[in-house]
């Protein structure tokens, strides 16, 4: 694909990756995505912000066949979706300098062996001029790795954020043209890279309050060029209150966990809480990550195999576990066939999450009227529990 003009002399270049999955051997990417590098022209100098994807790199050097010379490419992230062209660009010019935080340069050079006098590092706040352009570099570390910055364009007031407010959808629109379908998009990004850190992520978010955004150029997906609703977004997503919602993510081998957690949904579902059910022998793990941005309870239903939590159930504790999201409730609900210790297990396995147990529930075999009376005990706890803190 050609490059493409944002503004005047300002570009979009790089790759719109259709075909590919998965992400980092565990994201699925049913849209596929794109790797968004920028080139800006000032009247002196030019400078590339970012790369792409090594699989990619040759798609970016023909976009840059008829550019003489590049002054400073900017470096926002080490990971390799990123930066992995670094060393070709800089092969073919040998003369630009790669603008980067301390952090990332030793990252660069450990992960592409790029020689140390390749780099200028910048600090929180540095800015660095085009002639009639200026680059101001701003630091926001975890967004999502700890050496990570944007760079906002100060004539034109383009921010271009890196991962901050990305999204993975293949499109050949340079600017959004379906807010639903990113929305979503943009919400499983989110989810799946951004909510482990949402206490840092909201200093960095008051940070950019002093600019004045009136684009935002990411570098997965599409460009914002009325950004105030996924700026909005974020601030609901990282510093809004749980909803009235229970996540409940469950397997079943021989339907005895699977009646109980029918029961349970109908249950909720009668007290007013709303519910959103993933057969983890079939469900898309990224659906999973979208639906723990808001929920105030988990309940994870699992058997017990071999004397432990069915192995998918201890694969969503321990997503849950990383991805560290605001719930604020957790129970366990379950069969057995002669005992174990499948709740233990699973509660050691999230020590990230800052919740509050409720009685958890197993059963020997089927499910019989006695152990219905506990999921509809539960059932009241969770109705009360988000009653009391004032979910919606």
């Amino acid at each position: 694909m050609r490059k493409k003009q944002i503004k005047e002399r300002i570009f979009w270049l790089g790759a719109v990756d259709w075909d590919r999955r998965l992400f980092d051997a565990l994201i699925p990417l049913p849209d596929g995505t794109t790797y968004n590098a920028y080139l800006i022209e000032g009247s002196e100098k030019t400078a590339l912000l970012d790369t792409v994807d090594p699989p990619m790199t040759g798609k970016l050097m023909a976009q840059l066949e008829g550019v003489s010379k590049i002054d400073f490419i900017i470096s926002h992230h080490a990971e390799q979706d990123h930066s992995g062209a670094l060393p070709r660009v800089l092969e073919r010019f040998p003369d630009a300098k790669v603008v980067v935080t301390p952090k990332a340069k030793g990252m660069l050079i450990d992960l592409l062996k790029i020689p140390q006098d390749a780099f200028i590092t910048v600090k929180d706040g540095e800015t660095v001029s085009l002639g009639d352009k200026t680059l101001k570099f701003i630091h926001t570390p975890w967004v999502h790795w700890p050496e990570t910055m944007v760079t906002y364009l100060e004539e034109d007031r383009i921010l271009f954020s890196c991962d901050f407010y990305g999204s993975h959808i293949a499109s050949a629109d340079l600017f959004i043209t379906d807010q639903g379908r990113v929305y979503e998009a943009a919400k499983r990004y989110f989810a799946e890279i951004m909510m482990p850190f949402r206490n840092v992520i909201e200093k960095n978010m008051e940070k950019l309050e002093a600019y004045d955004i009136q684009m935002i150029a990411p570098s997965h997906g599409q460009v914002y060029d009325r950004p105030a609703w996924i700026m909005d977004a974020y601030r609901e997503w990282v510093t809004g209150a749980p909803h009235n919602r229970v996540v409940l993510p469950f397997v079943s081998m021989h339907g005895s966990t699977r009646q109980m957690v029918d029961h349970l949904v109908s249950a909720l579902a009668g007290r007013g809480v709303g519910v959103e059910l993933f057969n983890l022998a079939v469900t898309d793990i990224g659906k999973l990550a979208i639906a723990l941005v808001d929920a105030a309870t988990i309940v994870v239903g699992a058997p017990t195999v071999l004397a432990g939590p069915h192995p998918l159930a201890a694969y969503a504790a321990l997503l849950a576990n990383a991805l560290r999201p605001k719930a604020r409730f957790l129970s366990i609900i379950g069969s057995y066939g002669w005992g174990g210790k499948t709740v233990e297990t699973l509660a050691a396995m999230i020590p990230n999450l800052k919740v509050e147990v409720l009685e958890p529930i197993l059963c020997k075999g089927v499910p019989l009227e006695a152990d219905f009376q506990a999921l509809d005990r539960l059932a009241d706890a969770i109705a009360q529990k988000h009653k009391e803190n004032g979910f919606k």
